[in-house]
């Protein structure tokens, strides 16, 4: 399955950071399998694929990451792990460059020891809000400084498209300051610009996972990661405003073209290099199959 996923990513031709996380099974090697993945397949710096070890807010974890010079993704950061968080600041393990996802309701000791040992923050606005996780730390990040990735966590449960998650987070950050506002409450009302929410899906992408020296913007030196936008269509035009036409308007139809390291992926709105049915194929045997063992499963219980 490792093998699969790697390959999978390679195939893709996406530029991506590969946090390896824990399997399942008695075979699984987690995580004292990573310098040979390192090794095999992580081997060079220029390479469209970075590795990361992923985990949980786990001394042993981070223990390993330090001594493998890999940063660690941590899931499910939130009020009820944030203890953890301290207890690993307490070893001094914690590094600058470890990004931690969701964040929903820390307190503010738990921000100042991720701002302090330059940590990353990615928030998974849409899925947080409808699993319950908590309310989103869009503004516990902003308040300390910390300026926020994006992600979508689950994609088989809310659309994981930019669009989708830079309108989720503006939306939700406007009406908690709103509301503040409404209740006289006396703490500044700052709300967020369209172009920020357009960073946090960009550069700050690119910041949290290490790559700003390669992509995150259109700067001489960089790699060509480059999306082409159409503003001509009739859900956007007339164009008032650029970054509020992309992050209040567009979705994924508005996707022209699309270019990773100089090389087109997408061209005037088609896949280029891309088997669409042989996809299709792949990702229904795979549901069939997850079904398929599920209903096993349960039978034998």
């Amino acid at each position: 399955m490792l093998f699969r996923s790697i390959k999978a990513f390679r195939e893709s031709g996406l530029r991506v950071l590969y946090a390896y996380s824990r399997g399942m099974g008695a075979k699984h090697q987690y995580p004292q399998d990573l310098p040979r993945i390192q090794k095999q397949y992580f081997n060079s710096t220029d390479q469209l694929m970075t590795l990361a070890l992923g985990g949980g807010l786990d001394k042993s974890q981070f223990t390993f990451a330090r001594k493998n010079g890999v940063r660690m993704v941590s899931h499910g950061v939130n009020n009820r792990t944030e203890k953890s968080l301290h207890e690993l600041q307490a070893e001094k393990l914690p590094g600058a460059g470890d990004i931690y996802i969701h964040c929903t309701q820390l307190s503010d000791d738990s921000w100042k020891v991720i701002r302090d040992t330059g940590g990353k923050v990615s928030l998974s606005v849409p899925i947080e809000m409808h699993m319950g996780h908590g309310m989103p730390g869009i503004q516990g990040a902003l308040d300390f400084g910390i300026r926020p990735s994006l992600s979508s966590d689950v994609a088989t449960t809310m659309a994981p498209d930019a669009f989708t998650l830079m309108r989720h987070t503006m939306n939700l950050q406007r009406l908690s300051m709103l509301q503040r506002a409404d209740k006289k409450d006396p703490t500044p009302t700052v709300l967020l610009t369209t172009r920020e929410v357009m960073e946090f899906a960009t550069i700050e992408g690119a910041r949290s996972m290490g790559l700003d020296s390669k992509t995150g913007s259109l700067t001489p030196g960089k790699d060509a990661d480059i999306l082409l936008l159409d503003a001509g269509r009739l859900n956007v035009w007339p164009l008032n405003n650029a970054t509020g036409c992309v992050v209040t308007l567009m979705g994924t139809g508005n996707v022209e073209s699309v270019f990773v390291a100089g090389k087109v992926k997408k061209w005037k709105g088609a896949l280029v290099g891309v088997d669409e049915a042989r996809v299709r194929k792949l990702v229904a045997d795979a549901r069939d199959g997850i079904l398929k063992r599920a209903k096993d499963r349960k039978s034998t219980r």
